[in-house]
């Protein structure tokens, strides 16, 4: 299935002590964490942004794609980055939030860090919650992406939201949220004060409930919900790099 320009995975070679896995949103692509790698690439650090299997292709693709295709192939990318540096840390976006807290709860102390930025773990929507009934019959909804303040700004995404593939991400969900006390890892927990697409509920679910020490909380308030691409993008990025920094520094003691 041929890629679309742009969607392509990523990769920026730098330090053996701090690598940082990037996870796009649902139904994104690589391109909402390209400048958000690149950023990290100038911080010195090692950076992997792969492209989740349905994704960057079509929505069709998409719809014959599972929760498991995901993960699965995040967890690999971990484990490649692994084999490379020294620490690790996952970065996600929407959808890539839920991913990364999987592999932190799944893990435990070989991920040295999360970096959530507006994750998902429930939805109280009722348009969301009827999609996900009519999955089997219905193929595709209006789209969800595109949620971004920033005059201008576009976000490569489908133009569909393929129901059956959206259908295993709420199946994904209640897995997360049980599992939450697992996550002990140090935690950055990014939220936009306005966001159309992920409730707010979400990041109050995840700081209730993760036992981590240390966790740090920035509100986006000049962005929705494709926060790396908005207007708070330099923002994010900056606290990401003290995050982790940070957390280096404490390991290191």
């Amino acid at each position: 299935m041929p890629v679309l320009a742009g969607a392509e995975p990523f990769y920026f070679d730098g330090s053996a002590e701090v690598g940082v896995l990037l996870c796009h949103g649902f139904t994104g692509t690589p391109a909402a964490m390209r400048p958000w790698g690149e950023y990290l690439a100038e911080a010195g650090f090692t950076v992997r942004g792969p492209r989740l299997p349905g994704h960057g292709t079509t929505w069709q693709e998409c719809n014959r794609t599972r929760w498991p295709d995901w993960y699965g192939w995040l967890r690999g990318e971990f484990a490649a980055l692994s084999d490379r540096c020294d620490t690790v840390f996952v970065f996600g976006l929407s959808m890539g939030g839920t991913l990364a807290l999987r592999l932190a709860q799944d893990l435990g102390p070989a991920v040295g860090g999360l970096v959530l930025v507006n994750p998902s773990v429930l939805t109280r929507r009722l348009d969301a919650r009827i999609a996900t009934l009519l999955a089997p019959v219905v193929p595709s909804a209006a789209a969800l992406a595109g949620d971004i303040a920033r005059p201008g700004v576009l976000e490569q995404a489908y133009d569909r939201t393929p129901l059956r593939a959206l259908a295993s991400l709420s199946r994904l969900w209640p897995l997360v949220r049980r599992d939450l006390p697992r996550v002990t890892q140090p935690v950055l927990l990014a939220r936009s004060a306005v966001d159309h697409v992920v409730e707010p509920v979400n990041a109050a679910v995840v700081a209730a409930n993760v036992r981590s020490e240390d966790l740090r909380e920035v509100v986006l308030h000049n962005s929705y919900h494709v926060a790396t691409l908005d207007n708070d993008a330099p923002l994010l990025f900056q606290r990401s790099v003290e995050f982790v920094e940070s957390v280096r520094q404490v390991s290191a003691r």
